[in-house]
């Protein structure tokens, strides 16, 4: 009887309890090579290749594209090539195989959605959600002839485009996302026409009684009303996946672990001169504030009851994507003028885009900017995710008739919240830090 082992799925790094088959790049009855790409996973950080940890065959496949597998659970199992060098069991393969039920990692702020705007910022900053996990760096394949990273593949499929048929312009013949994005934009490789996921059946709707509301007899004898027969909805339920998932878990982490409370007020930008970079003058004004009051530029161990101030100024800045929302550390922002502040954001941006940025660059900021204004809403609520203490929401722009002595005058005005944990700081603290923000802000420039 051949000898069959079960690989079960690593911890990718990130430290999730779980990640979702992106595609499978064998199938069964096939051989596979040690270190060969047997499947890409989807995590709240990427999408990464999981090597085969055998030469041999390809028995069972655990999971269909959409699944999703729980770390620690079965994968995938295999017939070894007793005639081929295997990896010796303690090896490392370059993930842990961790227990499956894992500790959540360290989450990260609340998202919101980025867009372009009119806003002299370019929508380049539009919130903060993301986990405070490692991201497994992305290798380039050759699977089926062409080189590309994971989410290049990924988003290829999303978008049905056929793979061998883009031009690559990558460094060494490597397909890009932007490679991908403009052969579905252009329909210069479209893939053939797959067949439809068949839908789930809908489940049975309650059969009807009387007018809609079902009678009881009660032992008394009496008719007793229950409650109306429920009422199933047309859409079918869809599976949380990736980042959306671990937005899920981050915010109820977030809800049960800290006692949060806003203050808001306008910062008056009637002073500016000439045109200014929102951005910039957003993260000077925080890193202000949090030289003038550190007790917010902090983290706060609800646990142990141990608080951590920071000497220095590291803001968590989203990013949107088509894949969902990262959010990168712009590090040492006090020692940034506005010009590197934005080569900052800008270099930062790219290299989500391009999925080459480090993963240290995801985590450990000290406190974060949600700037929800380029779409609506002037104040908000911000979520406040452990262990940062603080998180900074700016608003739309507006133009607000203010009163001045001798009279009134339009003047334009920025909404800022400021959502910060109550066990951390005093709303004291909270206060001066937001009237020194907005004294930067006012500022001329």
């Amino acid at each position: 009887m051949a000898d069959i082992k079960t690989f079960n799925l690593p911890d990718l790094g990130e430290g999730l309890p779980d990640a979702t088959i992106v595609e499978w790049h064998v199938k069964e009855g096939d051989d596979i090579k040690l270190d060969a790409p047997l499947a890409s996973m989807e995590t709240a950080k990427a999408v990464v290749d999981v090597p085969s940890p055998y030469t041999g065959k390809v028995v069972k496949l655990y999971g269909a594209p959409g699944d999703v597998i729980e770390t620690g659970a079965a994968l995938a199992d295999f017939e070894p090539d007793p005639n081929a060098k295997q990896r010796a069991e303690s090896q490392d393969t370059g993930h842990s195989h961790g227990p499956k039920k894992k500790k959540a990692a360290e989450p990260a702020p609340a998202p919101a959605p980025a867009a372009s705007g009119d806003r002299e910022d370019e929508g380049t900053v539009v919130g903060a959600m993301a986990s405070g996990n490692t991201v497994h760096v992305e290798q380039v394949s050759s699977a089926g002839g062409v080189k590309a990273v994971p989410a290049v593949r990924a988003m290829a499929k999303k978008l049905k485009v056929d793979l061998t048929r883009v031009q690559p312009t990558g460094e060494g013949g490597v397909v890009t996302l932007k490679d991908v994005k403009q052969a579905a934009a252009d329909g210069s490789a479209p893939l053939g026409a797959a067949p439809a996921r068949a839908a789930a059946p809908a489940p049975a709707a309650a059969a009807p009684m009387g007018t809609g509301q079902r009678t009881a007899v009660s032992q008394a004898g009496k008719p007793m009303r229950t409650a109306p027969p429920s009422v199933q909805a047309s859409g079918q339920p869809e599976q949380l996946k990736g980042v959306r998932r671990n937005m899920a878990r981050v915010m109820a982490d977030a809800h049960a672990n800290v006692v949060p409370t806003t203050l808001a007020d306008d910062a008056d930008l009637h002073a500016w001169i000439g045109k200014q970079d929102i951005t910039a003058r957003l993260i000077r004004a925080i890193v202000a504030a949090c030289k003038t009051v550190p007790a917010l530029n902090a983290w706060f161990d609800g646990d142990n009851l141990t608080r951590t101030l920071h000497p220095h100024v590291d803001i968590g800045i989203a990013v949107d994507t088509d894949d969902g929302l990262f959010v990168p550390a712009l590090r040492n922002a006090d020692m940034l003028d506005a010009n590197g502040v934005r080569q900052g954001i800008n270099r930062l941006r790219n290299q989500v885009m391009d999925r080459s940025i480090p993963s240290s660059e995801l985590s450990g900021y000290t406190i974060s900017l949600s700037n929800f204004g380029m779409f609506a809403g002037r104040y908000a609520t911000p979520v406040v995710v452990p262990p940062c203490v603080a998180i900074v929401g700016a608003g739309k722009l507006s133009h607000d008739v203010v009163a001045v002595m001798g009279g009134i005058e339009v003047h334009r005005r920025m909404p800022i919240s400021i959502t910060f944990d109550h066990r951390a700081a005093t709303g004291g603290e909270a206060a001066r830090f937001l009237k020194a923000l907005l004294d930067d802000l006012a500022m001329p420039q």
